[in-house]
């Protein structure tokens, strides 16, 4: 199984998605597009395809002009039936791939918030993983409307679209359930004037907020990481093997 993973920003980690695929004992490739590394043109060589968050919203081409390539190739991962995976600013993308439109500035979230399970939700082989709802990490203020034809999959009182499936196995979330708690405590770590912007309680009320959501958002985003995994297929000369690439791997 090998995974192509493209980061927009600096201090971005696979989390809990890596956890995921390294038990899968996935090949994972990363590109650093924020620093100018390409990004292909075709999926061919990979399986899936994930894209972090970042600073930037999914418009902001003229800073970061690989973006419309990146929306471009995101689709092309999708359309082939390949699984893809966008985190944040990966879902915005998504959303921009497939004819949605990025509002910007519209939806504002930090910290551990309530995410809601649609039912949709429920009957969906990643999303079903996590029960009706869960906390889960958050750090945005953009969100999007829904493709045409996407699955809108679970919402909150803040963002609607909080989770969506165009295809087989493109999914968006616009939740953080790649961060656990220690990758969230290195964010604090990294980024504490950000932070204290959004929220100046947070960093004094960290401890109190961890122990009231961590685990269980750990949990749900473990949860989840291993679910859209398992929805990975190898593709082998543009064919697609049926078998979950999950499976296949033996050592």
């Amino acid at each position: 199984m090998r995974v192509l993973v493209v980061e927009n920003m600096a201090k971005t980690e696979l989390g809990q998605v890596g956890t995921a695929l390294r038990e899968a004992k996935a090949e994972i490739e990363i590109r650093r597009a924020y620093l100018g590394e390409a990004v292909p043109e075709t999926p061919e060589g990979y399986d899936a395809l994930v894209v972090l968050g970042g600073e930037q919203s999914a418009l902001d081409d003229a800073a970061y002009p690989y973006l419309p390539d990146l929306a471009a190739l995101m689709r092309r991962f999708g359309d082939s039936g390949r699984s893809v995976l966008g985190i944040c600013l990966g879902s915005q993308l998504l959303a921009r791939a497939y004819g949605g439109r990025n509002l910007l500035g519209e939806a504002k979230e930090f910290g551990w918030c309530e995410v809601e399970v649609r039912g949709e939700g429920a009957e969906d082989p990643v999303l079903s993983s996590v029960g009706e709802s869960f906390p889960i990490f958050q750090w945005h203020g953009d969100t999007f409307t829904l493709p045409e034809g996407a699955v809108h999959l679970a919402e909150n009182a803040v963002t609607r679209h909080q989770a969506f499936r165009v295809g087989r196995a493109a999914y968006g979330t616009q939740f953080h359930f790649e961060a656990d708690t220690h990758l969230v405590e290195d964010w604090n770590r990294a980024f504490p004037d950000t932070i204290k912007r959004l929220d100046p309680t947070w960093l004094a009320r960290y401890r109190e907020h961890a122990a009231r959501h961590g685990r269980q958002a750990d949990a749900a985003g473990l949860s989840l990481a291993r679910a859209w995994v398992a929805t990975i297929v190898r593709h082998q000369g543009g064919a697609v093997n049926e078998e979950p690439a999950l499976e296949e791997v033996t050592g």
